[in-house]
Formats: C-alpha cells, sequence, structure tokens
C-alpha cells in the first residue's frame, strides 16, 4: 500500500512561537490537557530532533501508550514531526508521522495549528485515522486555553 496523508487546521488564540516552543517542551503537556497523562523522555534531550519521548495518553476514553522520536524540529518556521515507533497505531500502519506546523492565519487575525499525519496501513480493512485527527483538534483547542490562562502565566513565573 501507499503512504497516505490526512490533515486538519485548528484556529487557536496564542501566538504561534508560544505554542510550538510550549509543545516542544513535552513534559509540560499534562498540565494543558486531559488527553496527556504525562510524558517522559527516553533518549536524547527533550524537544531535540532523534530524542525518544514515551507518552501516556487517553484516547477514547482509554489509556494509550506511544512511543515517539522526535524527528524533525524547526523553530522558525514552529514546526515539530513525531515518528511513531511502538504503541497500538503500529500495529495498524506500517508507518505512522505526525506533523505539527504553527503559523499566522492568512487573515492575519489569529494563529492556525495544521496537523498532518502520513501514514501507511498494514492492509485496506484499517481505517484512515480520522479519530485521531479528532483527538489532535481537541487536545489543540484545550493547550490553546491552557495557554491563554491565568494558570499558565503562574506556571511560568
Amino acid at each position: 500500500m501507499l503512504e497516505e496523508v490526512v490533515g486538519v487546521d485548528v484556529e487557536i488564540k496564542t501566538p504561534a512561537n508560544k505554542f510550538h516552543m510550549f509543545t516542544g517542551r513535552s513534559q509540560h503537556l499534562s498540565k494543558a490537557t486531559r488527553y496527556i497523562q504525562g510524558c517522559d523522555l527516553l533518549e536524547g534531550e527533550w524537544g531535540k530532533v532523534g530524542s525518544i519521548l514515551l507518552w501516556n495518553l487517553v484516547f477514547d476514553g482509554e489509556p494509550r501508550v506511544s512511543k515517539d522520536m522526535i524527528e524533525a524540529m524547526d523553530l522558525e518556521k514552529n514546526v515539530i514531526q513525531w515518528r511513531v515507533l511502538e504503541g497500538p497505531l503500529k500495529k495498524d500502519y506500517k508507518s505512522f508521522l505526525k506533523t505539527m506546523k504553527v503559523s499566522p492565519t492568512k487573515e492575519g487575525s489569529g494563529n492556525v495549528v495544521k496537523w498532518n499525519i502520513q501514514y501507511e496501513r498494514i492492509d485496506e480493512k484499517v481505517p484512515h485515522p480520522e479519530r485521531l485527527l479528532q483527538f489532535l483538534v481537541e487536545m489543540t483547542k484545550e493547550v490553546d486555553l491552557y495557554l491563554l490562562s491565568e494558570e499558565y502565566g503562574l506556571f511560568y513565573v
């Protein structure tokens, strides 16, 4: 089977570089969203290409674990890519790459988080990852609200 790509855009109010920097510090995401229970660094350095992370997630109301590697990170373009190495997704997909890019909207009145998922299904019976896109939308909205809240300001004082 060939690799396929799906994506979704999520409008946010948080400045693009602030959102990108916060999500690049994966260890703090559990404070911002109920979907991420924790993130442990297994190899490398936080926010560095080649680092391997173990995510503890809540997906469809169920606990999940995913072992991912930061495959690319561009601070100027506010881009991060994570390649899934182990976890439930690897049962259905030969390869799975998540890309997050944060940029200003074309109208200039806010910012947008663009999520792309590049994947190869093990066979045509495996569904496309639309449920994961919805998970990323909801998680992104919660992180945006957290970064706009007073709680975030107190966290970094």
